[in-house]
């Protein structure tokens, strides 16, 4: 098995736009959670979500090209444009076979299906846009990216739901591992905050409705919590074959050692008992590496502020690691950006491989009272100062489909 290691990171969130703005937003505890701006919601029982303030795509690509795309699009195209420039990965003639795109969504062109529902509604067939279907299907996110880069090696998209970003980057890691590629860009990318997502999730009951304070609206392991805050923006990595990526003096950020995925085969949103798939996921994610799990000092929960989700996944993480549960800090950091969907999965990886290269675990921030089935370190409202050897990333989604990533220190 050939070494991964992640050599670039891009950033588009509810936090900040860039790796540096969004971490050290992160770090200080603030939340981008906030008044919907991008339609009316005022007669939505959920008006708040965590939205990518100052992204105009108008500067990361050319006005005509910003027609023929969605917002999911354009964010991935930005967070994968930062990924590179951080990376310093040259695609040439030379290695274009070599490099591959694997981002994902969870939902992908809700947008653009609205927008384009009601033109032929009020406006007749002849008035759809010809680039409508290439704006809403999820793989031209990868498309795209490609194109940008002239990218000619493995391309696909993950559609997982809320595991969509961590599948991705679990994928590509899979492709160097086995030999099928020396880099690849991957990660999740997700913009679905209109009336349908906001009203879907809303008639699930999913949503958080603490409308008058949006930035203590996601309370995840609190008891006070009343639901999930929907999310947009992009997280994209570099992975790279370790010593290709050593011989071109590429600044190293963490090495990637474990990817676990697992079903559920339970339910279409809620976890399984005890949390078993999301156990069984972590624990591929270890056995895939040899790492002992006391090695663990951090995981960046899925955590999203739902009762079931919560204390199944608390419940997992006893199952996994047993007394050392209680000695590793957990925090889910969708306190502060909310829950990104497809999306969630690149902007936590990030999280963690940040984590684990700085030394520093970000708070899980509007933890006040605790609900006793979580009884575990969430690192609350603070950030702390930790020296890490290796920390997990986990991503649950509906339909009972689970990812873990494990990204460790680099040490040669």
């Amino acid at each position: 098995m050939r070494r991964v290691v992640v050599t670039g990171a891009g950033l588009l969130s509810p936090v900040g736009i860039g790796v540096k703005e969004s971490w050290e937003a992160l770090k200080a505890g603030r939340s981008g959670i906030g008044p919907i701006t991008q339609f009316d919601a005022s007669e939505f029982a959920s008006k708040i979500a965590g939205e990518v303030d100052g992204f105009n795509a108008e500067d990361w690509m050319p006005v005509k090209e910003v027609k023929k795309m969605d917002r999911f699009i354009h964010l991935a195209i930005a967070a994968a444009k930062l990924a590179m420039d951080d990376s310093g990965l040259q695609v040439t003639e030379a290695n274009a076979e070599r490099v591959g795109v694997i981002v994902g969504a969870g939902i992908g062109g809700l947008p653009a299906i609205e927008r384009m529902t009601k033109v032929v509604l009020e406006r007749g067939p002849r008035r759809i846009s010809p680039f409508f279907i290439p704006m809403a299907i999820i793989n031209m996110a990868s498309g795209h990216v490609s194109m940008q880069y002239g990218a000619k090696g493995p391309n696909s998209a993950t559609c997982t739901a809320c595991a969509t970003g961590n599948h991705a980057i679990g994928e590509a890691f899979r492709l160097i591992q086995y030999g099928k590629a020396d880099a690849m860009i991957c990660g999740g990318t997700e913009s679905v905050i209109t009336p349908l997502g906001i009203g879907g999730f809303n008639a699930m009951r999913a949503l958080s409705t603490r409308n008058d304070e949006p930035e203590r609206a996601s309370r995840p392991f609190d008891m006070d919590r009343d639901g999930f805050v929907m999310g947009e923006g992009s997280g994209i990595v570099i992975l790279e074959e370790m010593e290709l990526a050593k011989a071109r003096g590429a600044n190293i950020l963490a090495e990637i050692v474990g990817y676990g995925m697992t079903g559920d085969a339970y339910h279409m949103t809620s976890p399984a008992p005890g949390g078993e798939g999301g156990a069984r996921c972590m624990k591929l994610a270890l056995e895939d590496t040899g790492v002992d799990p006391e090695d663990i000092g951090y995981i960046n929960a899925h955590g999203t502020a739902t009762k079931f989700g919560d204390e199944l996944e608390t419940a997992a993480i006893k199952t996994v690691f047993g007394d050392h549960a209680y000695k590793l800090a957990v925090s889910s950091t969708k306190s502060m950006t909310g829950h990104l969907l497809g999306a969630a999965g690149g902007l936590e990886s990030v999280v963690a491989i940040m984590a684990v290269n700085e030394g520093v675990i970000p708070p899980t921030i509007n933890l006040e009272n605790p609900d006793p089935e979580c009884d575990l370190d969430y690192v609350p409202n603070e950030a702390r100062q930790v020296k890490l050897k290796a920390a997990l990333t986990n991503s649950f989604g509906f339909g009972g489909t689970n990812a873990s990533l494990l990204f460790k220190r680099f040490e040669g």
